[in-house]
């Protein structure tokens, strides 16, 4: 079920999915509105019949965003049901997807369509690339894999220790350790995630977290501090 998330903005919790290794990880897409009513899909969760009919109330679906090349799962679904949505995503993941028709990699200049309403910065990683999204109606930056926090128990067994040890559980949304290894070149990093951190930040959104609706720019400097 759909869910406001801030002015024009809202967000859906997906299935569970599986990843490498047999772990598995909570889903969340989120669905902008743009100021000409058109909608944007980031990150699609599963495709059902009752999402379909939330999302088709609020406007016509005209944009997919597939963030990273890690999420990719339910676009073929999506391109089936909204042929005429432009497909962006992130370079590698056509790759993964033969059967989607894309129109545009992602990178650091922001599609025309979504120009000066939601700016966005690529954080270049040896695992998956990532497009981070600013929203500005609603002040929302929205984060793929590069944030998480799961339940302490979300995981049993010797994945809960890798987890743990990853910083993949805990109370508050922190940067994984393999990201923080994976996180290169540093320099270029780094100049990006100053434009991230001088974005006028009210919410922090991720795919895999608890959102973060109060005191934003001071937990994002705080989850980055490390870098620094």
């Amino acid at each position: 079920m759909l869910q406001s998330f801030g002015p024009e903005i809202w967000i859906n919790d997906g299935p569970v999915v599986d990843g490498m290794a047999g772990f598995h990880y909570p889903t969340r897409m989120a669905v902008i509105r743009l100021s000409t009513g058109d909608l944007i899909l980031w990150s699609p969760t599963a495709l059902t019949n009752d999402l379909r009919g939330e999302i088709e109330a609020l406007g016509p679906v005209r944009h997919i965003i597939a963030p990273n090349v890690l999420h990719h799962m339910s676009l073929p679904d999506w391109h089936t049901a909204y042929p005429e949505a432009l497909v962006h995503a992130m370079p590698g993941v056509a790759e993964k997807r033969p059967e989607v028709r894309f129109a545009s990699d992602l990178g650091e200049t922001p599609h025309l369509a979504w120009a000066g309403e939601i700016d966005q910065v690529i954080l270049p990683n040896s695992i998956a690339d990532e497009a981070v999204f600013f929203h500005r109606n609603s002040g929302t930056v929205i984060f793929t894999d590069l944030l998480q926090n799961l339940p302490a128990t979300w995981f049993t067994g010797w994945r809960r220790l890798v987890a743990r040890m990853d910083l993949m559980t805990g109370d508050l949304p922190r940067v994984p350790r393999k990201f923080r290894m994976a996180l290169r070149p540093k320099a270029i990093v780094r100049a990006r995630l100053d434009q991230i951190l001088d974005w006028p930040a009210q919410r922090v959104l991720m795919a895999h977290g608890t959102p973060v609706t109060e005191h934003a720019r001071e937990f994002l400097r705080g989850a980055f501090a490390w870098l620094k």
